[in-house]
């Protein structure tokens, strides 16, 4: 019994572990532990509840990005870190997101304060993987917001920085620009003219 015990604890904390610390109570429950195991965890302090069906080991550190990770929890896994607050993450640009832009595929309905759901797919080829949620490329980012309602200045700050950290070229951005509409490929054309590409 007490190494079924330890076992299911050790699966937990490697899901966990793979979450910045997270876990759903629907993950929980695939573990092996029921709902009255898991208030008496809660109770007992062993796991702290941050929302509703939201958990996380209360000595796990800290990270960088604890908040999307929280996010990226809320949604289920079914929604990938986007837009301004993607660019936050690669740290392009000075943009500072006041709320959590993240995109899911429809028919995705949950909401909450300080989010912003963009409804829409998302290729895989278009999604990097970090500790406890998914992000999308700065390419990806770039043209998302382009295609938004980002102030030009902003997108431009985020390019020339795009750019001069090597990770994207004007021919890559240029390639995928018009898959976003005529406004984002007028709007990328001023960015890279303002930032001299």
């Amino acid at each position: 019994m007490i190494g079924h015990r330890q076992q299911r604890r050790r699966r937990l904390y490697d899901l966990a572990g793979t979450q910045g610390g997270y876990f759903t109570a629907a993950q929980a429950i695939e573990v092996g532990y029921q709902y009255q195991a898991q208030q008496y965890h809660v109770d007992r302090g062993n796991w702290e509840r941050v929302d509703r069906g939201l958990f996380r080991i209360p000595e796990w550190p800290v990270g960088e990005h604890e908040d999307l990770i929280r996010w990226a929890q809320w949604a289920r896994g079914r929604a990938v870190v986007s837009h301004e607050t993607a660019l936050s993450v690669h740290d392009l640009g000075d943009v500072n997101p006041a709320r959590v832009h993240l995109t899911a595929a429809p028919p995705f309905r949950k909401k909450a304060p300080g989010v912003v759901v963009h409804l829409g797919d998302v290729p895989r080829g278009d999604i990097e993987q970090r500790e406890g949620f998914r992000v999308t490329t700065p390419l990806r980012s770039l043209l998302d917001v382009t295609a938004g309602d980002l102030d030009l200045d902003q997108v431009a700050g985020a390019v020339q920085d795009a750019l001069v950290r090597g990770l994207l070229t004007r021919r890559m951005i240029l390639a995928r620009v018009d898959e976003f509409g005529d406004r984002a490929a007028l709007r990328m054309e001023r960015a890279l003219t303002q930032v001299g590409e």
